[in-house]
């Protein structure tokens, strides 16, 4: 093809359309090559896999900016609009990846406003270098408004209009779908979807994908729910009881999430200051386990109660809190009510927060303790509500006029991003690394490990203790991986894909008065923590719940602890971004060490989506 028939010396004011046109799409497609390298770090196996995501990102720009042909009147404005539009997508997918480390979906922008809407944490992941993002939309205003190639006229062969384009739009999908079939059944994977079908593509996808699932609940018929629940006896059908079973037999539960807690924070010091001095000594005396991971996706604190509350999976988009409300579901507040049980929850914040108080409702809560209930002025909140010193100071006569037994569960909030602490209330220096929000994280951790000091110090002087075990455990990871070069200042050691996996861990405590402390090496997830609780109190699953979680107490030499996007740990092996690696070393090893999981992962997150989606439930009441 000549280009000199392309571009001809010929002026016509129609051209301007065809090069915003033109150069809306290089502009945006090689803005959006370079963030897939070094904003969303997309891994490729291969040569070819790279090129394929190239290309079909460069057609899905080409068939959305098409779109402003179907007009005859204002196409370079309608162009703009779109690239700006476009632009705008991308952008809130930079800001939701650097703290998620996750693709934005239909959900997330649903539930907008159940989670605060914008605020500091907001204003905290903006970088003064994101202005280079715009910088192409400047320069395309430029081009619109001052006409920059008047002179030169664009013409696009009626050959090419009619078949290259169309071929760039329609055969990088059905190569990538060739390529990449599996990520249909693996929805889960956000990151296989954008690298299969590029961001834009992943958007119609995700649309699609929500617009099928909202009519699961509709459609089902409970015939899926057979299966599911085969699979689940299979499961359990061997389970020893574990040697404390029952032993906390009629004791009040009382639940603490350590907010943004992670493992790695238990037994550090910063400048010869314990980050958690408190906690390092309160597990001597408690069941402690070490390899106990979070499994909570964009849900965050919500995921971790839903988790908790209903051993079934998170959604892979949004929360469950704030999506499915309506379903059916036999959480832990239902089953101990059928056990005498009172069952109640306390948080610092608004009772919408999540869609809380809905949520709540729904699980058989009788009670929900939220801002409304406590006393909070300017100099005893931070960040997103009342600091956990006041929390648990004003929480406890509400706690000891609760009927007995009962579940109580508390959410503490300072430890939460960004990580805001008022200097009066600084207990540790903070470390000195490029990242302030890192820096501040250790500080507020001190600050929690201090109010949960303050919460036992005072528990202990009333009846409650002796009659309570004590579950307390982090909720989500607090430092995500975009901060690893700082964070790997503090831990003493660079950051690689494999220690991803162990950073995933988050304290959990249980402790028990009168029973002697142990550490328990099982490998385990939150998915695992209502099946270990009723363990302990000597409760049996009721028939009519399809839970995936089975008790910490009891030796499963196959248990393995899945992510919502599809990596997997075990005892030996962890599988992250499509890699194996061995435990043991750290080193990468062959495929088929971790292939054995792959299809029990797999059976486990789709079977929990179904659950969820089709609201199956409710056809085994």
């Amino acid at each position: 093809m000549d280009v000199t028939s392309m571009i001809q010396k010929v002026p016509s004011a129609q051209n301007r359309d065809r090069w915003i046109y033109l150069f809306s799409v290089l502009l945006l497609c090689l803005k959006i090559s370079i963030l897939y390298k070094w904003g969303f770090q997309i891994s490729v196996q291969s040569f070819w896999e790279a090129i394929l995501l190239e290309f079909t990102t460069l057609g899905s720009l080409l068939a959305i900016f098409s779109l402003g042909f179907l007009s005859k009147r204002h196409r370079t404005k309608i162009f703009f609009t779109i690239h700006l539009l476009l632009t705008a997508i991308l952008y809130g997918n930079v800001l939701y990846y650097r703290f998620y480390i996750d693709f934005v979906t239909v959900p997330v922008l649903f539930q907008f406003k159940n989670v605060g809407g914008l605020s500091q944490s907001t204003l905290e992941l903006i970088k003064f270098y994101d202005v280079f993002l715009f910088l192409d939309v400047i320069l395309l205003f430029i081009m619109a408004k001052h006409r920059l190639f008047k002179q030169y006229s664009l013409s696009i062969p009626k050959k090419v209009g009619k078949t290259v384009i169309p071929f760039l739009i329609i055969v990088p999908i059905l190569l990538s779908c060739f390529f990449h079939s599996g990520f249909w059944n693996q929805s889960y994977d956000k990151e296989l979807i954008v690298k299969s079908l590029g961001l834009y593509y992943y958007h119609m996808f995700d649309i699609y994908q929500n617009s099928k699932s909202s009519m699961k609940s509709v459609l089902a018929d409970g015939s899926e729910v057979k299966e599911i629940e085969r699979y689940v006896k299979k499961k359990r059908e061997h389970d020893p009881l574990s040697e404390l079973h029952g032993v906390a037999k009629g004791k009040n539960v009382i639940v603490i999430f350590l907010e943004s807690t992670q493992e790695f924070v238990m037994d550090r010091e910063i400048d010869g200051q314990e980050i958690t001095p408190f906690l390092n000594e309160f597990k001597k005396e408690s069941l402690y386990f070490p390899n106990f991971y979070h499994q909570t996706a964009q849900g965050k604190t919500s995921d971790a109660e839903f988790i908790l509350d209903n051993s079934l999976y998170p959604l892979s988009g949004g929360s469950v809190f704030v999506r499915r409300t309506n379903n059916h579901f036999v959480a832990l507040p239902e089953i101990l009510k059928q056990h005498q049980y009172y069952s109640a929850s306390f948080h610092g914040n608004d009772a919408f927060f999540w869609n809380r108080e809905i949520a709540y409702q729904t699980f058989g809560y009788d009670r929900f303790f939220s801002k409304e209930d406590y006393d909070v002025t300017e100099e005893n909140s931070i960040n997103y509500g009342l600091k956990d010193i006041d929390f648990f100071k004003q929480s406890l006569p509400y706690l000891s006029q609760l009927p007995e037994p009962y579940y109580a569960k508390f959410l503490t909030l300072t430890n939460h991003f960004p990580f805001l602490l008022d200097p009066e209330d600084q207990l540790i220096s903070a470390p000195e690394t490029e990242q302030n929000m890192v820096n501040r994280y250790f500080t507020t951790v001190r600050y929690e490990d201090e109010a949960i000091k303050n919460f036992f110090d005072d528990i202990k002087q009333s009846d409650i203790y002796d009659n309570s075990i004590f579950v307390l455990f982090g909720d989500h990871y607090g430092i995500s991986k975009s901060y690893n070069d700082a964070l790997g200042e503090v831990l003493g050691y660079q950051i690689t894909p494999k220690d991803d996996m162990e950073l995933q861990k988050v304290p959990l405590f249980i402790h028990i008065p009168g029973i002697k402390g142990q550490e328990v090496t099982t490998v385990g997830g939150q998915m695992d923590l209502r099946a270990t609780i009723l363990d302990l109190l000597g409760i049996s699953e009721p028939e009519e719940a399809l839970s995936f979680g089975k008790s910490l107490l009891t030796h499963d030499k196959n248990r393995f602890v899945a992510f919502r996007d599809g990596s997997f740990t075990t005892n030996k092996y962890s599988y992250i971004e499509h890699t194996c690696y061995s435990k043991k070393t750290g080193k990468k090893v062959k495929r088929n060490f971790c292939s054995p999981y792959f299809s029990d992962i797999q059976k486990e997150l789709n079977y929990s989506d179904k659950v969820i989606n089709g609201d199956l439930l409710r056809f085994l009441e």
